[in-house]
């Protein structure tokens, strides 16, 4: 099953562009309490100044709502919101034409801004400090330095992947946010708000059985109402209950930790083919027919949320809760194990 047809990929797709079902205001944005009381203060401070505000980084895994919360702000400041991403830009030329077109303190957007290249990021440098182009024109003894001023702007930008951002880009951010995965409260929330949008009949409890199986992740419990609205339909239920959301996600595969058929193949492999671990990430990924970014970018945050896996020095280990999920044994020296592959990893 490849990551991209997964029904809990937090991934985008068509559907999910929805903007009906995107919070307009911070005030509308449900979770990441801390985040967006901040995001508060600065835009209104940005505001009285009448400046630009300073640049923001967003971290986290996809579909925490990075994109909402950058359009959001560019409502909350009344400027203009342009946007694209780290691998559409491909030569220094294509920033260039970006960042000339914008006019003062308007918000320019950049998702997966670890995926810049290197010639490319170095332009961005002088144009985030002292919002100056810097572009070599010409080539030979011929080529010369142009400087081209622009208006003050305010850059935000989008990663999953922290730790692939070069140190000189990360420290142009005056303003780093990390978003973290939802409670289940807030996605009960989020998607009780989805289905009013929709006009559709949701119980408390059938909202909570959507929202537990939502991974921490409101694009996919977006995208999980969807499928149990069409479901809901087509049985011509007045509302969605417990009952109906359960058996809507039994037959879509998402069991009720909200795990599909690529994560249990992933714990039944650990635990079964390896005798719960530990066992190395390119042995996995060589048995899922999955690429080693995907299985720790998509899979495993969940996973080790969940406390289902250890990342230890020696590879990946099952944990008592994940055996219990698949209705396995543990091995019955399975603690003591745990706790020397602890001790290694503490020396």
């Amino acid at each position: 099953m490849s990551e991209a047809s997964r029904l809990i990929s937090p991934d985008k797709r068509g559907e999910d562009l929805d903007v009906t079902l995107r919070p307009q205001t911070l005030d509308d944005f449900t979770g990441q309490a801390e985040a967006r009381a901040n995001l508060k203060v600065f835009i209104e401070a940005a505001k009285n100044r009448g400046e630009a505000l300073d640049h923001v980084l967003f971290v986290g895994p996809p579909g925490l709502g990075k994109t909402t919360l950058a359009q959001i702000m560019a409502k909350e400041l009344g400027v203009n919101f342009r946007s694209t991403s780290g691998p559409v830009i491909a030569k220094a030329g294509d920033l260039a034409a970006l960042l000339t077109n914008l006019e003062e303190r308007d918000v320019l957007f950049i998702d997966e801004i670890h995926r810049l290249s290197p010639a490319v990021e170095e332009i961005l440098y002088p144009a985030m400090e002292d919002f100056q182009l810097d572009l070599i024109i010409g080539e030979g003894p011929a080529a010369r330095s142009v400087k081209i001023d622009l208006s003050k702007f305010t850059l935000v930008a989008a990663t999953t992947r922290l730790g692939l951002l070069t140190t000189p880009l990360r420290d142009r951010f005056g303003i780093p946010v990390r978003l973290s995965f939802y409670t289940v409260e807030e996605l009960e929330f989020i998607v009780r708000r989805g289905a009013r949008l929709m006009g559709l009949g949701m119980t408390d409890d059938g909202a909570r059985e959507i929202a537990r199986r939502a991974r921490g992740t409101p694009r996919i419990a977006g995208r999980l109402l969807r499928r149990v609205r069409d479901f809901a339909e087509v049985a011509r239920a007045e509302a969605v209950t417990r009952e109906i959301a359960d058996e809507a996600l039994t037959r879509l595969l998402v069991d009720n930790m909200g795990l599909d058929q690529l994560d249990m193949r992933y714990l039944t492999m650990i635990g079964v083919n390896f005798g719960g671990g530990p066992v190395g990430i390119e042995t996995i990924a060589a048995g899922l027919s999955e690429p080693r970014d995907a299985i720790e970018d998509i899979i495993e945050p969940y996973m080790i949320q969940q406390g289902f896996i250890q990342r230890t020095p020696r590879g990946r280990v099952l944990t008592a809760s994940a055996w219990k999920h698949l209705g396995l044994q543990p091995p019955k020296d399975l603690e003591a194990a745990q706790f020397r592959l602890t001790l290694e990893g503490d020396d």
